[in-house]
């Protein structure tokens, strides 16, 4: 890519502290992509964020981006940013990270070409339908960011429904998943003897879609697999933590469970311990192991469980994305395999910048079976 090309190129990224790491990773992948070797030149645009005492943010784009497209990425998960607040020192919650990112809109709406937003892990995305008296705030977020006029597109991966792109007309909403990159990590890890009778396992009844597209990726010939599901039962009289209980999972699948691989699908962790609860009654059915892949893993209750459950032979690993914030010490456990999305981060924004098909990108599925046949196939 020549000089004149380079100053040329539209493309730019809003970086918030949230996504530091994940940015910088993106940043490389589409300097690579573009051959840009100028070790000076970033498409990461540099901003100041400011968190004021009274409890209040602003955001400071401190590089014109007059006529530019933008990105921006965030990472809603990150409770890993300190700011003080009359006196206190206070961790970032969603709704703080929220508030930040429509302020950096509101800071270049004026002045960018356009604006697109690269959520990977979807704000309220749990709270994407109405059960009792309660605000559908996943979707009134979205139907908000629809009506700010240059926003092109609104990007996440593994939407806990997908059904809340309804809430937008104007926008695009585009929701992909890193299935590929995730399985890919774990056949490359695992030895033929470990995968060739699997048993892919929905922890619940809404995880019975995520768990079917993982059992698909599996249809090769050299590979034995089979597919259930636990339902919960909760006591409705009793809330805790805002949450009705879990008082039994009953299982739905192969009546014989025995030798096999377990792998249990979901799209995050959130605080464990159901997940805990699956892997317990899938050893009481004598599995032979028991892997949990989980698109986020938020850990809200700290690691020790599953630490504990990994030290005494019941959890073999958890294999997860860095779509979302991940303490540093956790990543250091053994049984925890962080797989790296950036590069497919990169390719969704380098694709919507220049106009080109996501659709493989968001429907190919191929990749896990070709390296199955590949591995097993000699």
């Amino acid at each position: 890519m020549s000089k004149k090309q380079i100053e040329n190129e539209k493309l730019r990224l809003i970086v918030f502290d949230s996504a530091y790491e994940l940015g910088q990773k993106i940043d490389k992948k589409l300097l690579d992509m573009y051959g840009i070797d100028d070790n000076d030149y970033t498409f990461i645009v540099p901003i100041k964020q400011n968190f004021f005492e009274d409890g209040h943010m602003k955001i400071e784009i401190k590089e014109t981006v007059r006529g530019k497209d933008l990105f921006f990425l965030t990472d809603i998960g990150n409770y890993s940013i300190e700011y003080k607040m009359h006196g206190f020192i206070n961790h970032t919650s969603p709704n703080d990270l929220m508030m930040q990112l429509k302020d950096g809109i509101g800071a270049c709406n004026c002045h960018a070409s356009s604006i697109n937003i690269v959520m990977p892990l979807l704000y309220a995305g749990r709270q994407h339908r109405r059960q009792t008296r309660e605000n559908l705030m996943c979707g009134m977020n979205l139907h908000e960011l629809d009506n700010i006029s240059r926003i092109k597109s609104f990007i996440t991966f593994d939407a806990h429904d997908q059904g809340v792109e309804h809430a937008v007309h104007n926008m695009e909403f585009d929701n992909f998943y890193a299935t590929e990159i995730i399985l890919n990590e774990f056949i490359n890890n695992l030895p033929k003897e470990t995968i060739e009778n699997i048993e892919f396992i929905a922890p619940d009844t809404g995880a019975t879609g995520r768990r079917t597209v993982y059992l698909n990726s599996f249809a090769s010939p050299y590979i034995t697999r089979g597919a259930g599901s636990f339902i919960k039962q909760r006591d409705y009289n009793t809330l805790v933590d805002g949450k009705y209980p879990i008082v039994a999972h009953d299982y739905c699948g192969t009546a014989n469970l025995e030798g096999k691989t377990a792998i249990v699908i979901d799209d995050m962790i959130s605080s464990g311990g159901s997940m805990l609860d699956v892997i317990d009654e899938l050893r009481k059915r004598n599995v032979k192991k028991v892997y949990v892949i989980a698109t986020y893993a938020l850990f809200t209750k700290g690691i020790d469980m599953f630490d504990k459950y990994y030290q005494t032979g019941l959890l073999d690993a958890v294999y997860t994305t860095n779509l979302s914030y991940i303490p540093e010490e956790y990543t250091k456990k053994e049984w925890l395999k962080v797989c790296d999305c950036s590069d497919l981060v990169a390719n969704v924004i380098y694709s919507i910048h220049n106009d080109k098909s996501i659709s493989e990108l968001m429907t190919d599925k191929s990749g896990p079976i070709r390296l199955l046949n590949k591995k097993f196939g000699g």
